[in-house]
């Protein structure tokens, strides 16, 4: 692995589509997933769950409601949000533009 792979500026990284949610891979591996989530105002990703691997949101950039069991969280810049193995969990609607950083171990099958 070269420095490139190492190191990774999130805003540069960061892309946008005004029909879906943008996913890009930052590293993966078969013990963890790590990628960016970018959604532009009113997208969502829809509420789901991984059998046998945890999850973790951080809000890098903007804000966004998330779905957690039968929570629900209202995120901003800095926020953290925890899906344990098999509980339910998704972005209900982003605010405005944002870009989440999604953590998933063990890392699904691609």
């Amino acid at each position: 692995m070269d420095t490139q792979d190492l190191l990774h500026h999130l805003a540069d990284r960061a892309r946008f589509s005004a029909t879906k949610p943008i996913k890009i891979d930052c590293f993966r591996s078969t013990r963890l997933l790590v990628g960016l989530n970018c959604f532009e105002p009113g997208q969502e990703q829809k509420v789901h769950a991984h059998p046998g691997a945890d999850k973790f949101y951080f809000v890098v950039s903007g804000k966004a409601r998330f779905a957690v069991g039968e929570e629900r969280f209202e995120a901003r810049p800095g926020d953290l949000i925890l899906a344990p193995e098999g509980v339910p969990h998704g972005v209900e609607r982003a605010h405005e533009r944002t870009t989440v950083l999604v953590g998933i171990a063990p890392a699904p099958a691609a």
